[in-house]
């Protein structure tokens, strides 16, 4: 069976499908390829009441990859014949794309292992030629539209309007996959808060809620607008230091936040007093993927005693190193 040649286009995607029912399949699905297909699978995709599909075809997986690192898709459908590292790319965009990887040898191992990358489906060349190969990739599509909206609800921390976790660990593979093309130090804080509980005990939920909202406040207040800060748990709470001039920058900006953690808060007319301990991982030296990071700063701050400088935890321990944060 003959092929479609695949070819890098900078033209506007190819539209394969009719429209359908609005009500049904609002939008067209945005489709990026990057694995050999039969000659007839534009003819199935083009005749589809799944479609419309827009269509970009590119000269391999790695320039897939790339395209559907750069914008807004919706399915990626690619070669998954490639080394461990690559694997690790393609797991880092199926976190946020419905990817369909296409192997030639699809034994249970395989198929198991990159459903636990996150691949949405596994596919082998003979389905590239199936007549249900448009319904696939839709059906793909749709259910990471629908993880999608369904970690969105609970991204948010009500309380605090912080990020949660889950959120926080998209924007650490969004900064990981922007440095495989240009290196740069990254380092993800950690802060373990001590007081809210008592706080509780003494002047009630609604005051400590209050506590929160302020440690928010004043944690956002002391970092970049471009830094990520995030709610972990009820006492803990994490910054992103997305950008750095260099990788011991990182302990100044811990230390800041500590000392501006150990003012006291005013709560309902009374000195509140917490107390700080603070872990740092830093981007690569501590870990190269997202859970990795959080681990080894989760870690740290629970290891840490929670009192002033004392409590930073970082194996560069360092005084008041200059911050690359905006004073």
């Amino acid at each position: 069976m003959g092929s479609i040649p695949i070819t890098r286009s900078t033209s506007s995607s190819r539209t394969f499908g009719a429209t359908g029912d609005p009500g049904v399949i609002p939008s067209a699905c945005t489709l990026i390829i990057g694995t050999p297909l039969p000659e007839t699978a534009a003819r199935v995709l083009a005749a589809s009441p799944f479609g419309p599909f827009d269509v970009q075809l590119c000269a391999d997986a790695n320039a897939a990859l790339t395209s559907a690192q750069a914008g807004a898709v919706d399915a990626l459908l690619i070669a998954g014949d490639a080394d461990e590292a690559f694997g690790d790319a393609i797991a880092r965009v199926a976190a946020d794309v419905a990817t369909l990887v296409v192997v030639t040898a699809p034994d249970a191992a395989a198929v198991i292992g990159w459903w636990r990358r996150g691949a949405q489906d596994v596919l082998t060349p003979a389905d590239l030629a199936s007549a249900a190969l448009p319904r696939r990739i839709r059906a793909a599509a749709e259910r990471k539209r629908h993880e999608r909206e369904a970690r969105n609800a609970y991204a948010t921390d009500l309380e605090t309007g912080l990020p949660h976790q889950q959120q926080l660990i998209e924007h650490i593979s969004q900064l990981i996959a922007l440095r495989e093309r240009q290196p740069s130090p990254m380092a993800l804080l950690v802060l373990r808060i001590e007081g809210l509980a008592t706080t509780r005990a003494r002047l009630g939920e609604p005051a400590a809620q209050v506590l929160r909202r302020k440690i928010a406040v004043r944690l956002r207040a002391g970092v970049r607008a471009s830094d990520i800060v995030a709610a972990l748990a009820d006492d803990c709470f994490a910054v992103l230091l997305g950008a750095m001039l260099a990788a011991a920058d990182a302990a100044g900006v811990g230390a800041k936040l500590q000392l501006a953690m150990l003012e006291p808060f005013q709560i309902t007319g009374t000195d509140v007093a917490v107390a700080v301990a603070v872990g740092i991982a830093q981007y690569p030296e501590d870990g190269t993927q997202p859970d990795a990071l959080l681990r080894r700063a989760l870690g740290l701050a629970a290891s840490a005693p929670a009192q002033g400088r004392a409590g930073q935890a970082n194996f560069a321990e360092s005084g008041a190193a200059g911050a690359a944060n905006d004073k």
